[in-house]
Order: structure tokens, then sequence, then C-alpha cells
């Protein structure tokens, strides 16, 4: 799934996603290192993997990897 990095924190390699319908999601530090990254500005274009988490939309969505989207 392709998502537009939203925001970021260096600090606790923390930050959102917007999914391409508006929809911020949430990802933890432990999805910014599966994806080998070492930082992420706001606007880049990523690759997320996801795992649901009983909700519905964007809320029921757990990120569990974030890299770069390459053409």
């Amino acid at each position: 799934m392709q998502a537009t990095a939203y925001t970021y924190d260096p600090e606790s390699r923390s930050g959102q996603v917007l999914l391409d319908d508006g929809t911020p999601v949430p990802f933890d530090a432990a999805a910014f290192d599966a994806g080998g990254l070492r930082l992420l500005r706001p606007g880049q274009r990523v690759r997320i993997e996801t795992a649901a988490e009983g909700a519905t939309g964007g809320a029921g969505l757990r990120i569990t990897l974030v890299t770069l989207q390459t053409f």
C-alpha cells in the first residue's frame, strides 16, 4: 500500500502517514526500523505494510513497515 509521509519525529522514530483518501495513520519506531530508513521527510511517498486491528478505516490499521516508494 502507498501513502504520503505526514509527520516524523526523529527522536522517537515515529510519526504519521496519510493514506490516499486523506486518513492519517500513525506508525511506531518498530515499523520505521523495519523499513531500514534513517530519515523521513513530510511529503515523501512511502510504501507501507499494515495489519488489521479490529476496527475499520485508518483507525483499524497498524503499520508494520515504512519504506520509500520505488518505481
